[in-house]
C-alpha cells in the first residue's frame, strides 16, 4: 500500500522537474540569445499579425456572415456554407475552379519543378566567376518584377497586332494569320506556366545551388581519379548529393498543388478562358469581394484549400520518410 502511494507522488515530482528544466533552458536560451531573438522580433511579430490572428476569423466559414452584424453577432449556420460549394447553387464554378488549380500545380509540378534543378546543375558547371554571376543575376531579376508587369509583358509579347510572336510566326510563314492567344482556352495554361517559370526559376534555383555548394569537392577529385565522366559524376555525386533538397522542395510543392495566387489569373484570364484559367485564388476573390460580396462561402472555400494542403504536406511527408527517409520533421 505504501508504494502504491508513494509512486502517483514521485511520478509528479518528476513531471514537476522536467517542466522546470525545460522552463530554465527556455529562460537561459531567451537570456544568452537575446540580440538573435531581437533580430528575429519583426519576422515574429509579422507571423502572429499576419498569419496567426488572422485565424480568429476563420468562424467565418461556419457563419451567416454579415458586415454590418460582425464577426461575433453573425448567426452559426453550421456547415452550410461547405454545402453551398460542394452540392447546392454554387457546386458547379467551385468544382471548376478546384479542377483547373490542380491541373495548373499538376502540369507546373511535372514540367515546372525539375527546371530550377537543371538551372543548378548548369550553373555547378561554370568555371567562369564573372560570367557565372551574370547568368544568374540575369536569371534571378524577373522574380522582383510584380505580376502585373509580368502580366503586361505577356500580353503584349502575344499581341495579335504588335506581338513578336505572331510577328515571327507570321514572318516564318507558320501561320497565315496572327492567332489571339489570350482569348484560346487551349494555350492558356501553357502560357501561365511559361510565364510563371520565366519569373520564378532563377530564383529558385538558389537553393540547389546552395546545396551543389555543400557537396566536398574531393568526391570530385575521387571521381576524377577513377576516371568517371560527367555524366556518372552527376548520377553519383551531384544528384545524390542534393536529392534531400529536393525531398524537401517537393513536398513543399506539393503542399501547394491546391494553391495559385489570384493576381496573376485575374490579370491574365478573359470571358472565353474562363473555363481553363479560373482558379480557387480567382474564384474566393471573386465571390469574396466582388459582385456578391459572400464572404462566408470564401472562408469556406478557403478553409478547405488550407485543409488539403496541410493535410497533403503530411501525407507527402510520411511517404517520404517511410520510401527514403528524408523529411521536414
Amino acid at each position: 500500500m505504501v508504494n502504491k502511494a508513494v509512486e502517483p507522488m514521485k511520478r509528479k515530482s518528476k513531471d514537476k522537474i522536467k517542466k522546470y528544466n525545460r522552463f530554465s533552458k527556455i529562460k537561459d536560451s531567451l537570456k544568452n540569445q537575446r540580440l538573435l531573438y531581437f533580430l528575429a522580433l519583426p519576422a515574429i511579430i509579422y507571423y502572429i499579425v499576419f498569419h496567426y490572428l488572422p485565424f480568429y476569423g476563420l468562424q467565418i466559414a461556419f457563419k451567416d456572415y454579415s458586415t454590418f452584424r460582425g464577426i461575433l453577432d453573425s448567426p452559426w449556420n453550421g456547415i452550410d456554407n461547405f454545402r453551398y460549394i460542394f452540392a447546392g447553387p454554387g457546386r458547379m464554378m467551385f468544382l471548376r475552379a478546384l479542377r483547373n488549380t490542380f491541373i495548373i500545380n499538376a502540369y507546373s509540378l511535372i514540367f515546372a519543378f525539375p527546371i530550377p534543378i537543371v538551372l543548378a546543375l548548369l550553373f555547378n558547371e561554370i568555371r567562369g566567376n564573372i560570367f557565372r554571376k551574370i547568368a544568374q543575376t540575369a536569371l534571378y531579376l524577373p522574380r522582383f518584377i510584380s505580376e502585373l508587369v509580368v502580366a503586361g509583358f505577356v500580353i503584349n509579347l502575344l499581341s495579335p497586332d504588335t506581338g513578336v510572336i505572331n510577328n515571327i510566326l507570321v514572318s516564318l510563314n507558320i501561320i497565315d494569320e496572327p492567332i489571339y492567344f489570350m482569348i484560346m482556352p487551349q494555350y492558356y495554361r501553357f502560357i501561365y506556366i511559361a510565364s510563371g517559370v520565366w519569373k520564378n526559376a532563377g530564383y529558385d534555383s538558389i537553393i540547389y545551388f546552395a546545396a551543389l555548394l555543400g557537396i566536398s569537392p574531393s568526391l570530385y577529385e575521387a571521381a576524377k581519379v577513377d576516371g568517371a565522366n560527367k555524366f556518372h559524376v552527376m548520377m553519383n555525386i551531384t544528384l545524390p548529393g542534393i536529392a534531400p533538397t529536393i525531398v524537401i522542395m517537393f513536398i513543399l510543392r506539393i503542399g501547394r498543388l491546391l494553391r495559385i495566387g489570384f493576381e496573376k489569373t485575374i490579370l491574365l484570364y478573359q470571358p472565353q478562358t474562363y473555363e481553363v484559367a479560373d482558379v480557387l485564388g480567382s474564384y474566393i476573390y471573386r465571390i469574396g469581394l466582388q459582385g456578391a460580396n459572400q464572404l462566408d462561402i470564401a472562408a469556406a472555400a478557403g478553409l478547405f484549400e488550407a485543409v488539403v494542403a496541410v493535410t497533403l504536406v503530411f501525407i507527402a511527408n510520411r511517404l517520404s520518410r517511410k520510401l527514403g527517409g528524408t523529411s521536414l520533421w
